[in-house]
């Protein structure tokens, strides 16, 4: 198919422009038989207007046969109708049933309804009902809670829709029926004798009630207390006495619409204290602290035997005084854990620039020169963006503000693809011009993530740095994920920041995590200039958690106010994790062959940590441990893994063993040396054993959450749809007669004209000779066909 624009909304075109082939051929024959297969006294004007006539004729014909047409824009009505889904699963039992109602009332508007019951019982594949009912401009309006149990996400579906133009509305359903569930939060392993923290918590919908909740560890009653508000959060301490095993059960009395999710039940696995090695010249308080959390033993140097010890720690001590650092070397390459703690003897106090230790850690001995690093903005300004905008430029700046000069920056903007706004240049050059063009951004487009990444990707080259990425967070994280992915093992990382009306912290923590970079929301960059050479946080007096998503301070408090910093810097790969207000490296972490090794080099006026042992810093320091030793079972044998699961959610069970372990109808897989592991899935809820180990099986996803899910608004913006309460059927019906109605090309088919001027033309020429034999002008022996 071809065309031509002739002006703005029409355009001439053929549907079969192969046929015009058959053109000369056809024009070559007809000129044979004209003047060469005939003979006769025809004159050669005559000839030659014969060859014009059947030139024409022909050349009418082949373009009818090619299907002539015309394309004209015009506003159509469209095909208003509407698919409506309808939730069946058992959450929505809490809410009015307004389906029959609403379907009633947009079809009295005149708009036909197509419904499509989704889900039953405890299933709710949201998702993949709105993949499978989205058509080509199509609209759907969904009547559902949006609690996704099982199949696509609803923002997998939002994609689809997008590609389609179609749209996804919903029907707001405030729940009326009482429900409550229960769940229980806190650690899955724990150690002999230490107190572990954790939290019963009441949830729910509908009128206010009060829910008395007890909680029972190994069927001991050991809190009971009365819930009048949802949620409420009760937390409690449980320290354990024996290894193996331990139950916790949170139960609720209430009145409500479920009885199913009354109950919820949690194991923890309690192992030995780990051992650990403790290694100083002098007498530190941080020594007790250990020795209330792990089995530590004690020594001036580091010792030839280190295979009882999971980790070993050592503090403010020279590097002439550590001892078998060789041995400490292999410890750690073979998976140990090494935890070195600073002070007026360690570091650079410490000569340890050019020891062997040095070459273990996460950070340089002596403060480094700032690095110049290539750094690319990528800005969001798609639809989903466009109300946030404001807050988006205003992120932007704020980024670029906290970048030192010494970097090279360039910036891309992207929605559904990546536009280059400026090259990468050193900021010391361009930050005024950046700052400009970042003002000049304007919204618009749909959202793809993946394109911004790729687009800052392809600007930085074949060069290694970063990508910071300043969005919503409004689109699928996947593929933008799997990117990121790829591009860390280029030496590229990405950094995402939070910034817009309403922002989708979890798809850009996905997508930061999988490109080993941090999530920050708009107002905390200043940590970028900790980063990145910035001004920091000047004035301070205090530590900055830099990387809230890393083991070590994930829900960390910081109120200590460290007196010293070791003069050190983060090596590149590192994880610098806490910093001083100043940008000083506090806490660091990396791997060292299969082994974890930490730094911590923030201390107090006599070389102690001072501030950071009293609570709530202390939880760092334990992190910042527990980071260097590792799985605490990693030397068991047995089974050693069995998580909690839910009722039909398959569990795998991990068995270290130097044979393929046997037991029950399990089936075991080898997945890695002396390490096996099989999948069980429970048909229903309750405690469960294993050989030795037991697990626990909660109720069905269904019953976990109630109301409105988050996501069914970034379904709707995504999609261009709207909101809409059970008694809009006719504003339903509107919109969707709106979203129909468009304009549109309307072709007209000309092929019946074709045909007919060759018709008139081969009749008027036929015609024209027998005229002129009549008026014996010429004769009809003259030779022509």
């Amino acid at each position: 198919m071809v065309s031509i624009e002739l002006t703005q909304g029409l355009s001439i075109g053929l549907a079969r422009p192969l046929f015009l082939l058959a053109l000369p051929l056809c024009t070559a024959a007809v000129w044979a038989l004209i003047y060469r297969a005939t003979s006769g006294a025809a004159s050669a004007t005559s000839r030659r207007w014969l060859l014009l006539a059947r030139v024409a004729v022909i050349a009418l014909v082949v373009v009818s046969a090619a299907g002539p047409y015309t394309a004209q824009s015009r506003e159509t009505a469209g095909d208003p109708r509407v698919t409506m889904l309808v939730d069946r699963s058992d959450s929505m039992a809490v809410t009015p049933n307004v389906a029959d109602r609403l379907t009633e009332s947009i079809e009295s508007a005149g708009v036909s309804v197509r419904r499509v019951p989704v889900g039953a019982n405890a299933s709710s594949p949201i998702g993949d009902a709105v993949a499978a009912n989205v058509r080509e401009n199509g609209r759907v309006v969904l009547v559902s809670d949006g609690r996704v149990t099982s199949g696509q996400s609803l923002r997998e579906a939002a994609a689809l829709a997008r590609s389609v133009n179609a749209s996804v509305s919903t029907v707001s359903l405030e729940p009326r029926t009482r429900e409550r569930y229960v769940t229980v939060e806190g650690p899955e392993k724990a150690s002999l004798g230490v107190e572990n923290r954790f939290a019963a918590r009441v949830d729910g919908v509908g009128p206010n009630t009060s829910a008395t909740i007890t909680v029972r560890v190994d069927g001991e009653p050991v809190l009971e207390r009365t819930a009048n508000d949802a949620p409420t959060t009760i937390p409690f301490n449980q320290t354990f006495e024996s290894t193996g095993s331990h139950t916790i059960t949170a139960e609720i009395d209430v009145t409500d619409r479920f009885v199913a999710n009354d109950v919820y039940r949690k194991t923890v696995r309690v192992v030995e204290r780990p051992e650990i090695l403790y290694v100083s010249p002098g007498d530190y308080p941080f020594r007790e602290y250990l020795g209330e959390l792990y089995d530590v033993t004690t020594a001036e140097q580091v010792p030839e035997n280190l295979s009882p010890y999971y980790a070993v720690v050592v503090q403010d001590a020279p590097a002439g005084s550590i001892g078998n650092v060789d041995r400490l070397q292999e410890f750690v390459i073979d998976g140990g854990g090494l935890l070195v703690v600073g002070g007026l003897n360690a570091f650079a106090g410490g000569d340890y620039r050019g020891s062997e230790i040095a070459s273990m850690l996460p950070v340089s001995v002596g403060e480094g020169q700032r690095r110049a690093t290539n750094i690319v903005l990528a800005v969001d300004v798609s639809g989903s963006a466009e109300e946030g905008m404001r807050i988006q430029k205003s992120a932007a700046l704020s980024v670029l503000g906290q970048l030192g000069d010494e970097n090279e920056v360039g910036l891309v903007a992207f929605n559904y693809q990546a536009y280059r706004v400026s090259g990468i240049e050193p900021l010391s050059q361009n930050r005024g011009e950046l700052q400009d063009k970042i003002r000049r951004l304007r919204a618009g487009g749909a959202t793809d993530i993946a394109s911004g990444i790729s687009g800052a990707a392809e600007l930085l080259d074949d060069r290694t740095g970063t990508i910071i990425l300043i969005s919503d967070g409004g689109d699928n994280p996947e593929r933008a994920a799997e990117i990121a992915s790829r591009l860390s093992e280029r030496g590229i990382r990405v950094i995402t920041v939070g910034a817009g009306e309403r922002v989708n912290e979890e798809t850009l923590r996905t997508i930061a995590g999988a490109g080993e970079g941090s999530y920050f929301r708009a107002t905390d960059t200043t940590r970028l200039g900790i980063l990145f050479g910035g001004a920091g946080s000047p004035g301070g007096s205090g530590l900055v958690v830099l990387d809230r998503n890393a083991f070590v301070t994930s829900g960390v408090t910081l109120t200590a106010s460290p007196a010293a910093f070791n003069a050190v810097s983060v090596r590149p790969g590192a994880n610098f994790l806490v910093a001083g207000s100043d940008g000083q490296p506090a806490i660091a972490t990396w791997r060292y062959g299969l082994g974890r090794v930490a730094t911590v080099t923030a201390y107090g006026e006599e070389g102690t940590l001072d501030g950071l042992l009293r609570d709530p810093d202390s939880l760092l320091l334990t992190r910042t441990t527990n980071y260097a030793i590792g799985d605490p079972e990693r030397k068991a044998t047995g089974i050693v893994g069995l998580p909690d699961t839910r009722v039909g959610v398959p569990t795998t069970v991990t068995y270290r063993s130097q044979t393929r372990p046997e037991i029950g109808n399990l089936s075991f897989r080898r997945v890695g040396e002396e390490t096996y592991r099989a999948t069980l899935t429970p048909r229903e809820t309750g405690y469960f054993r294993v050989a030795n180990a037991t697990y626990a099986a909660n109720y069905p996803e269904e019953y976990a959450a109630f109301g409105p899910a988050p996501a069914l608004e970034s379904l709707v913006e995504e999609t261009g749809g709207r909101e809409f309460t059970a008694g809009q059927g006719a504003q339903i019906a509107r919109f969707a007669a709106k979203r129909a109605r468009g304009v549109r090309p309307v072709r007209t088919d000309w092929t019946w004209l074709s045909l007919l001027a060759g018709l008139l033309v081969f009749t008027a020429e036929v015609s024209y000779r027998r005229l002129q034999v009549r008026r014996r002008k010429t004769t009809s022996d003259g030779g022509l066909p």
